[in-house]
């Protein structure tokens, strides 16, 4: 088998460029579908710490509206995606449940930015989640995960719900469709880059 240095040569990288590894956050609170986001999108294997949810979890999460799922992350997601000849992607999906917060704090550091997904049906589960977001100083974008008759919601209403400053990005998208949490996160990233310029 290749080594991953021979692999990011051959594979990613023209002749004579650096590769820039860029970390990214998929966060978001519990059952929004992070997992889902990074297996449709990674372009390696994902790596997935889900496990089978016990009666003991159903005591502690909230199920309401999510009763089909049987299984959580207990740690983190990860995944990878080139962008660009240079430009990598490392994807770091965080649990949603609040019991998890260090791992945030640990996954956050050297992270540019987050993606923060949103379920338009429980709005209010995601102010957490944008707290501790803004708490670690990252820039994000907001999207909005469009499940199966999910109801569409009017931007401005949801920027006002979730009280959002007027530069942050808002997109929605389909977390199983590779295309769409593509686009998802092209819209994070040209985010990142504006920022970024502007304070040089």
């Amino acid at each position: 088998m290749a080594s991953a240095a021979s692999l990011g040569e051959q594979a990613y990288v023209r002749d004579g460029a650096t590769q820039i590894p860029v970390k990214i956050l998929v966060v978001g609170h519990f059952a929004v579908g992070k997992t889902t986001f990074i297996g449709a999108i990674s372009e390696i294997e994902p790596l997935s710490t889900e496990e089978r949810m016990t009666r003991a979890a159903e005591r502690v999460d909230d199920l309401k509206g999510v009763r089909s799922k049987t299984t959580t992350t207990v740690a983190m997601d990860f995944g990878r995606l080139t962008i660009s000849d240079r430009v990598v992607l490392y994807l770091f999906g965080t649990p949603g449940q609040q019991r998890f917060v260090q791992v945030w704090e640990d996954l956050a550091r050297g992270a540019l930015g987050a993606l923060v997904l949103v379920d338009p049906e429980r709005l209010a589960d995601s102010f957490e989640v944008i707290d501790l977001i803004e708490q670690y100083g990252l820039d994000y974008a907001i999207a909005v995960n469009n499940f199966d008759g999910s109801p569409v919601r009017d931007e401005t209403a949801l920027r006002e719900a979730l009280d959002l400053l007027d530069d942050t990005p808002v997109v929605t998208c389909d977390a199983r469709d590779e295309a769409s949490s593509a686009a998802a996160l092209t819209t994070l990233v040209r985010f990142l880059l504006d920022r970024a310029q502007q304070e040089q």
